[in-house]
């Protein structure tokens, strides 16, 4: 019996020919469920990544090979639409993306029904083309793949071909049907649901800017001298770029009237695809929480970055992260709360959000590591951004991405002080790294 809007949707099939049915219905994915629910007129959960070229770009161009891209993508093609218990993807066949030229406040709020229910935004300015996408289709990895497709096809029309490697995938083939799949579904089959950390956190204070305004702070650096400073204290890039930020909260909170102090707790997404092995270009991450606590003591630098490292080498493995899938799909499979209404359900996720998960963490970096483009690609790349896009709250989000010896650390924030950039970029100088800063903000 053929299922109805109003029944659990499914996801999409492959027929005899082995092709996608791009008819069909799919579900969200365990972490997209939470993204919509979250939605509001201010906010939206939409992050940008962007490709700076060494040629401007030209738009014709670059719309005739979005065109042609996003096909290849179908999970990234669609509409989300609102069932009775549920909210799922649907095809979108309606007219665009259109590129636009680049604004100046980017990952706005994207309503659902504006942009003829596309859920994705392709950018240009002068050589750079930026993709912004709502979270529920997708997290950073899915994302960097339409990019580097997309940029891949736009050189290709110019009298650049690449070969499909890496995130450029083949726009001339189907896709596999593990890059469709609910990865989180398939690895949460642990035998325990770890408890989730629920403590009240330091929260940075500071003037909330106007409506859509998104201030952005750009540090370039070179990966050399983030690496020689990271080795000086016996951490990894990502271990030492999270002690920073520690540091610089620490010192935020160290300078403000308070009646007492609260630990400061960094929210990192981990892309399980390390561990799990999938082709998903959907979401397939979790979050960690690298915490120190003032109320011991004082902390050194060098002993935040000690309990950085220890905290990553005892909880990013595949254990625990087994674990932590497994506690996040326990409440789907929950049969009770299968049948609960969405607007009740919407209710529930959305006030333990704002009361406990959200106060659960003080800042958010993310590091989407090293990218590699095919040797085709190279001599027209010059670096890659990311941004983490507005936060729920008032607060700071920081994302780290590297490209050769180019490493970008990009702040999102929508208050008006910058105290915590400041001691976090004045921290990185003091170890001897050079930095390049770029801003969105107004000269004041």
């Amino acid at each position: 019996m053929k299922k109805t809007r109003h029944d659990e949707p499914f996801n999409q099939k492959i027929n005899q020919t082995g092709r996608i049915r791009k008819d069909e219905w799919y579900k969200l994915d365990l972490s997209a469920i939470v993204y919509p629910t979250l939605q509001r007129r201010d906010f939206s959960s939409v992050y940008r990544l962007s490709a700076v070229l060494t040629d401007a770009i030209d738009p014709a161009v670059l719309q005739k090979a979005l065109d042609r891209t996003l096909p290849r993508f179908p999970t990234y093609k669609t509409a989300i639409r609102k069932g009775l218990f549920w909210r799922y993807m649907e095809p979108n066949n309606r007219p665009g993306p259109y590129v636009q030229e680049d604004i100046k406040n980017p990952c706005m709020p994207m309503p659902f029904k504006s942009n003829n229910r596309y859920l994705i935004r392709v950018y240009y300015y002068r050589n750079r083309i930026s993709l912004e996408a709502h979270h529920c289709l997708g997290d950073g990895t899915g994302g960097m793949c339409l990019l580097q497709t997309l940029t891949a096809v736009y050189l290709e029309l110019l009298g650049h071909p690449v070969r499909p490697e890496g995130f450029v995938l083949d726009v001339t083939k189907d896709p596999d049907p593990e890059e469709l799949e609910d990865a989180y579904m398939r690895y949460a089959n642990a035998q325990v649901c770890p408890p989730r950390p629920a403590q009240k956190t330091y929260r940075v204070r500071g003037t909330k800017e106007p409506f859509y305004t998104l201030n952005i702070i750009d540090g370039v650096l070179s990966v050399k001298e983030v690496m020689a400073a990271a080795g000086k204290y016996g951490a990894t890039v990502t271990e030492y770029l999270n002690s920073v930020l520690l540091y610089a909260l620490l010192q935020k909170q160290a300078d403000e009237p308070h009646s007492r102090l609260r630990p400061v707790r960094i929210a990192m997404p981990v892309n399980l695809r390390r561990f799990f092995p999938s082709k998903t270009l959907r979401n397939f991450i979790t979050m960690v929480y690298p915490a120190i606590d003032p109320r011991l003591g004082e902390y050194t630098f060098e002993e935040i970055v000690r309990q950085t490292h220890n905290y990553m080498r005892y909880y990013i493995n595949e254990k625990f992260l087994r674990g932590d899938i497994t506690t996040n799909a326990s409440t789907q499979r929950n049969p009770l709360v299968r049948v609960v209404p969405l607007f009740i359900k919407d209710f529930v996720v959305r006030t333990f959000y704002m009361r406990v998960q959200d106060r659960n963490s003080s800042a958010g970096l993310t590091n989407m590591g090293a990218m590699h483009v095919p040797e085709d690609m190279k001599p027209y790349i010059e670096r890659f951004d990311i941004y983490m896009g507005q936060p729920f709250s008032s607060r700071t989000n920081c994302a780290v991405i590297s490209y050769g010896d180019v490493l970008t650390i990009n702040f999102a924030s929508s208050i008006v002080e910058t105290d915590v950039e400041r001691l976090f970029f004045r921290r990185l100088v003091q170890d001897g790294i050079h930095i390049k800063i770029e801003s969105n903000r107004d000269n004041k």
